[in-house]
């Protein structure tokens, strides 16, 4: 799929197309998930199981069969690539794996080499950089990723760029009022220790005790980012709409 990037100088890192890093929040979110890759992969994990995984989650699996076949699909903020995997799983669609952090996308990349799964492209550069032709996706997902950028408007407009004029965006943000409950529970964390989380988190409550990989990199995501901002939903569908 290199027939989609604007721009052309890049680097090739274990098949995965590597841009440059520029901006200066990106370049604290990149080190921040490099050290600790969210969401991690059980070591039991294979096509199966991922595509059991999504099927269970409701959203997910309607956005799924939404989208159909046939289709260019950009994920932005892929971080390990489970949901590009578990989209590309069964269909024909070709998929862009966006994300800043290489140890994310390497964690994606060999999972689905791992797993025979072919119909996705991993990219490596910087939300703020104009990176792929304008008006190619048919959708673009970025699920959690915004509110992670330093300025989520400014990124919203760039990630609608690629975006065709009759394409759809599929946009999730932390909420402003929906958000107070983690707010609440980071503060107890930082008072408390760990404990208090599995008592007080509807996740790691539901999680194995032994799944520390993947317990440890929730605690980083949800207690322990150093960006984030909180929006509602009159200001989203304000950039929606400035964006046509």
């Amino acid at each position: 799929m290199k027939n989609l990037f604007k721009i052309q100088k890049y680097s090739l890192s274990d098949g995965i197309f590597d841009f440059n890093i520029n901006h200066p929040v990106t370049k604290v979110i990149k080190k921040f998930y490099e050290d600790t890759p969210f969401p991690n992969y059980k070591d039991t994990d294979n096509k199966y199981s991922i595509l059991e995984l999504g099927n269970k989650n409701f959203l997910m699996k309607n956005l799924k069969e939404f989208i159909g076949n046939n289709k260019k699909i950009l994920e932005i903020g892929a971080g390990t690539c489970q949901l590009s995997n578990y989209l590309a799983i069964g269909s024909n669609n070709q998929i862009v794996s966006f994300d800043s952090s290489l140890e994310s996308l390497k964690l994606g990349s060999n999972f689905a080499k791992k797993n025979d799964i072919n119909n996705i492209t991993f990219v490596r550069g910087d939300i703020y950089d104009e990176i792929f032709l304008d008006q190619v996706f048919d959708y673009v997902i970025t699920n959690g990723v915004l509110h992670h950028t330093g300025d989520a408007k400014k990124a919203f407009n760039k990630v609608c760029l690629p975006l065709k004029k009759d394409g759809y965006i599929f946009l999730g943000l932390y909420n402003r009022y929906g958000r107070i409950r983690t707010i609440i529970r980071k503060y107890l964390y930082k008072i408390l220790g760990k404990k208090i989380l599995f008592i007080l988190d509807p996740v790691l409550r539901r999680t194995p005790k032994d799944a520390t990989g993947k317990i440890d990199a929730w605690i980083k995501d949800q207690y322990l980012h150093p960006v984030e901002s909180l929006h509602t939903f009159d200001e989203v569908l304000g950039w929606f709409k400035n964006n046509n």
